[in-house]
């Protein structure tokens, strides 16, 4: 289980806020991809939006 202090987490919050990659790409890995998507909406990141593209 990740929270969202896991490094891995970090990473790919960071990633996909830079735009190096999409909310899409990030693993569905265990609960990786629903901690990192909190994180996202938190700070106003639209993956609904994105999802649609």
């Amino acid at each position: 289980m990740f929270t969202e202090n896991s490094i891995i987490v970090k990473v790919w919050f960071t990633a996909v806020l830079s735009g190096a990659y999409t909310y899409a790409q990030v693993p569905d890995l265990s609960n990786l991809r629903e901690v990192v998507g909190q994180k996202l909406e938190e700070v106003g990141y639209v993956i609904e939006e994105e999802n649609a593209e």
